[in-house]
C-alpha cells in the first residue's frame, strides 16, 4: 500500500478514525534523516499491507506537529484505536521499524 498524505484536515479521518495500525511519518523537506527514512517508510508500507502508513508534512502543517507533540524530526508515530501506542525519533534503520512494527502483532 502506498504511504498517503495527511494534512490537517485529514489528520482526524485517516489515523484518528482508521481501524487497525497507522504509523504516522512526521517530516519536512529540509531534514536528511527524513529524506533517508521515507524509502524505507515506502518499503514496509508495501511489505505491511494490514498496516496504514501516512506522511505529514510538517512545513505545511506545524498546528497538526505542535498538536501532536512533535519535538524533532523525523518522527514516527504509531497509532491505535485514535491514540499514540509508540513514538520514535531520529533516523532509524529498516531492522528498527520492523521490529517496531512487530511489537503490534
Amino acid at each position: 500500500m502506498a504511504v498517503t498524505d495527511v494534512t490537517e484536515k485529514s489528520f482526524a479521518d485517516e489515523v484518528l478514525m482508521a481501524d487497525g495500525l497507522v504509523v504516522v511519518d512526521y517530516w519536512a523537506d529540509w531534514c536528511a534523516p527524513c529524506k533517508q527514512l521515507s524509502p524505507i517508510v515506502e518499503e514496509l508500507s508495501r511489505e505491511y499491507a494490514d498496516v496504514k502508513f501516512v506522511k505529514v508534512d510538517t512545513n505545511d502543517n506545524p498546528n497538526l506537529a505542535a498538536e501532536q507533540g512533535i519535538m524533532s524530526l523525523p518522527t514516527l508515530q504509531f497509532f491505535q484505536g485514535g491514540r499514540v501506542a509508540k513514538s520514535l525519533s531520529g533516523g532509524k534503520t529498516k531492522n528498527a521499524l520492523k521490529k517496531a512494527l512487530e511489537e503490534f502483532r
